[in-house]
């Protein structure tokens, strides 16, 4: 009897060719299996007027499809990692990563080949905090305003003149087939990536043998294990929704090397430190990356941001 997945997505084209991904790997190692996708719109995707810090973080891009998880309207999940809270609800668990794509930021311009040479004062949009802080940290003259929407919403806000620049994860210009958009990559020292950025990740429940036994053949090692040293760092930190925070792992034979950064919103105040150790045991090593830094004044700044959060106040 030919079994059918059922793939819940985002309605996003790049959420879409994610998801239609994962369908092809799935098909090209069980011919038999029957994939569909299950397109939904998340809270995410609906709320664009405010910045994704005041209405409740990235996890709102999942939230729908994991209610659909476990009503059993669908099988699976497909996720950019990058989007995935570092706590999963109960009954759900990771059962696939597949490999990592580019995990640097990109730097798209019309106007100016690298961000070195944005004059002062220039307009970058961004979404994310931890972009935020981090350019902030290296340009405080520079203007960073909110930006919202799809990839290609974006784009077409830089290309109206709205922004002077704006920052986007390469790995879905590239999966989009708009590589070509990129003026240059942010190098890591100037703007580390969110944890698992570049990475696809599976989600489905923990009690689904099936689905569990059909994905075990798409997991990818170095993935899974340079991003659950990411999100062993990021949830040892227990920053709020308004906590920069930035990690990546870089697999070098046996042993991985981490590097972590907490920063302020106005990137004045920025802890940045790495470490190594064994890649068999990822999440020791995150563990260990976060409590230096906390050590070094990073828990008085997270402490600061998530009573912020509460009050609905910036630190």
């Amino acid at each position: 009897m030919t079994q059918t997945l059922r793939i819940a997505t985002r309605q996003s084209r790049l959420a879409l060719w994610q998801a239609e991904h994962a369908a092809t790997q799935l098909r090209a190692h069980h011919p038999d299996l029957d994939v569909v996708l299950v397109p939904m719109t998340t809270t995410g995707d609906r709320v664009q007027d405010r910045p994704l810090a005041q209405v409740g973080g990235k996890g709102l891009f999942i939230k729908e499809l994991e209610i659909a998880l476990s009503e059993q309207r669908a099988d699976l999940a497909v996720h950019s990692m990058k989007d995935v809270p570092t706590e999963l609800p109960p009954g759900m668990m990771l059962a696939a990563m597949l490999p990592r794509a580019d995990a640097r930021d990109a730097f798209v311009s019309s106007r100016y080949s690298r961000f070195e040479q944005l004059p002062v004062g220039a307009r970058v949009g961004t979404s994310s905090l931890r972009r935020q802080a981090q350019l902030k940290a290296a340009r405080p003259d520079l203007d960073i305003i909110p930006l919202r929407g799809n990839v290609d919403t974006r784009l077409r806000k830089l290309d109206e003149g709205q922004y002077q620049a704006i920052i986007l994860a390469a790995a879905g210009l590239i999966r989009l087939g708009l590589e070509e958009r990129i003026a240059h990559y942010l190098d890591f020292a100037l703007c580390l990536p969110a944890a698992g950025q570049g990475i696809v990740g599976i989600e489905c429940r923990a009690d689904d043998a099936a689905s569990l036994a059909v994905l075990r053949a798409l997991d990818d090692t170095a993935a899974r294990q340079c991003c659950e040293a990411e999100r062993a760092f990021a949830r040892r930190l227990e920053g709020s929704c308004q906590s920069p925070i930035a990690g990546h792992a870089e697999l070098r034979g046996d042993e991985l090397i981490l590097s972590g950064v907490v920063a302020s919103e106005d990137g004045r105040t920025l802890y940045r430190d790495s470490e190594r150790g064994p890649a068999s045991d990822p999440q020791t090593l995150g563990v260990r990356l976060a409590d230096r830094l906390l050590a070094a004044g990073a828990d008085v700044l997270l402490a600061a941001q998530r009573a912020a959060a509460t009050t609905g106040s910036l630190p």
